[in-house]
């Protein structure tokens, strides 16, 4: 291995997991893990514990089968534990060939929560080790509560080490397991071992308790580590571990190292574990949150126009994304002219001072605005087309019927073009049956219509029932994705405005093409 590759052990399906609400069924599992080793390329993934559920195991199992026929299995790993080759066995029979067994790595740990001594952990470890041996399973050792150890216990932490250096043991894993580490005693540590055990392999397992995950990582990197553990979207226990997209990226840009993840494809893996685990990504999470390449100031959008004066490294291209401006208060004119160039929309150097001062005057009022509402803003402002959005399509009238014990009907009258058309429908709530009356509707035109991928609803915090409700919907219509927010003291209300925007957003973008 070259001094500056870096190995990337993503543990999303096993520490990840231990994320308080967050559970991966075995089909989720699987599908995360081909994601993870085939799509992001990172160099190894841990994906389950030992003995923990039928479902575990379940899971385990199809992971292995899928990754020995895709050549891979030796980058699949689980937790295994010091209990006398029961883990072990466990991993054999699945199919397994790496087992990360979980020993302690501070005497607090040994004494409180084992009551064994040193010499005996360590005869337990050289056994468990043999058969691991025997059934062919290479193993990895995790130091549990390792900075602590370090800091408390140095002498048992060293002992342990000397007493196991001679046993087969591929990597030995360094877990700041409660995130009490900074940097400094992060460097400090590594070089200590290192300088103690110059042949032995280590990995760093940051947790993110003081918000140190990804500099811990850093520092141990620098200090001589050449494996680290991630997770996507920094799931896991507590505070979470150090989110894999931060960690590539720093590594890459910040230390100059050689890391095989295909960063292009970080967006898209950091999605789907969105969308499976239920927990959302910040939008100011680097690299993959929704603003991550957003420019608000129009101060910056003008400095991008002339030079990119505002970029630095992390270019949105690198991550398949593209860099935005925001909407809103802040807004100057070059936010303006990017949306409208991106729009296609050309207006006049007074016009788009006018569409400036509404979308100002609309960002001081504290509402939520997006580039696909600026074609509504420019209709509204200049009172005719001028190459905007033509409201089209609008809701005549619609009646949401709810009643105890039985599904909810809509019944949706809609104009479009100035023809009327009626239709009803029962759905698995208010919205649903709505937008199911809608799609008859469609059907029936030979219209199409987009697919909804995401539902988000915004509410201020204070409790008043008749609080404005932000609801924003993402579409996906062929190849184009975007986003429509309502607003409405009624929630179901404000879902049917975001819709109506994204109608005539589809509907125009059809006209233009038949132009």
């Amino acid at each position: 291995m070259q001094d500056n590759r870096i190995e990337i052990l993503d543990t999303t399906l096993r520490d990840g997991e231990q994320t308080a609400g967050v559970s991966f069924n075995p089909d989720e599992k699987l599908a995360i893990a081909q994601l993870l080793l085939e799509e992001l390329k990172v160099d190894r993934v841990e994906v389950a514990s030992a003995r923990v559920s039928k479902g575990e195991s379940a899971a385990f199992r199809r992971i292995c089968a899928w990754a020995e026929g895709a050549g891979c299995l030796d980058r699949v790993e689980a937790l295994g534990f010091v209990d006398d080759g029961v883990s072990v066995d466990w991993i054999a029979d699945a199919g397994g060939k790496v087992v990360n067994i979980l020993a302690k790595g501070s005497l607090r740990h040994l004494e409180k929560q084992l009551g064994k001594t040193p010499e005996q952990h360590a005869e337990d470890l050289i056994r468990v080790i043999a058969h691991a041996g025997v059934r062919g399973v290479t193993v990895n050792l995790y130091l549990e509560d390792w900075s602590n150890g370090m800091a408390d216990s140095r002498d048992y932490v060293f002992g342990l080490l000397e007493r196991l250096r001679f046993q087969p043991i591929q990597r030995v894993m360094l877990p700041d397991t409660l995130g009490v580490l900074d940097p400094w005693e992060v460097d400090s540590y590594v070089r200590a071992m290192l300088e103690r055990f110059p042949m032995m392999r280590f990995d760093f397992h940051a947790h993110n308790d003081y918000d140190l995950a990804v500099a811990d990582t850093l520092a141990a990197v620098r200090a001589g580590v050449r494996g680290v553990h991630t997770t996507v979207n920094g799931l896991g226990e507590r505070c979470g571990n150090a989110p894999v997209a931060s960690v590539v990226a720093a590594l890459r840009d910040q230390l100059g190292c050689e890391i095989g993840v295909d960063e292009t494809r970080l967006t898209h893996v950091c999605k789907y574990v969105e969308n499976i685990s239920g927990i959302r990504i910040p939008d100011n999470q680097p690299v993959v949150g929704e603003n991550v390449f957003t420019q608000s100031s129009g101060v910056h959008a003008d400095g991008d126009n002339k030079a990119d004066l505002y970029a630095n490294r992390l270019l949105p291209q690198r991550f398949g994304r593209e860099r935005s401006y925001a909407l809103g208060k802040m807004s100057g004119k070059a936010n303006i002219i990017k949306n409208l160039d991106k729009l296609g929309i050309r207006l006049t150097p007074e016009q788009v001072k006018l569409v400036t001062q509404r979308v100002v005057e609309l960002g001081d009022k504290k509402e939520a605005l997006a580039p696909e509402d600026l074609p509504f803003i420019v209709a509204d402002v200049l009172k005719t087309a001028h190459g905007a959005t033509q409201d089209n399509i609008h809701i005549v009238n619609y009646s949401l019927q709810l009643a105890r014990g039985m599904r909810p009907v809509a019944i949706v009258k809609v104009s479009i073009h100035g023809e009327e058309y009626e239709a009803a429908a029962p759905g698995d709530g208010q919205y649903d049956a709505f937008m199911k009356a809608l799609w008859i509707i469609y059907d029936k035109l030979g219209k199409k219509h987009p697919v909804l991928t995401d539902y988000q609803v915004t509410i201020p915090p204070g409790g008043k029932t008749d609080a404005l409700v932000a609801t924003t919907i993402s579409w996906k219509d062929g190849g184009n994705e975007f986003k429509t927010r309502g607003i409405d003291s009624d929630q179901t209300e404000a879902a049917i405005k975001a819709t109506v925007k994204m109608l005539n957003i589809i509907e125009n973008m059809d006209l233009n093409q038949l132009k």
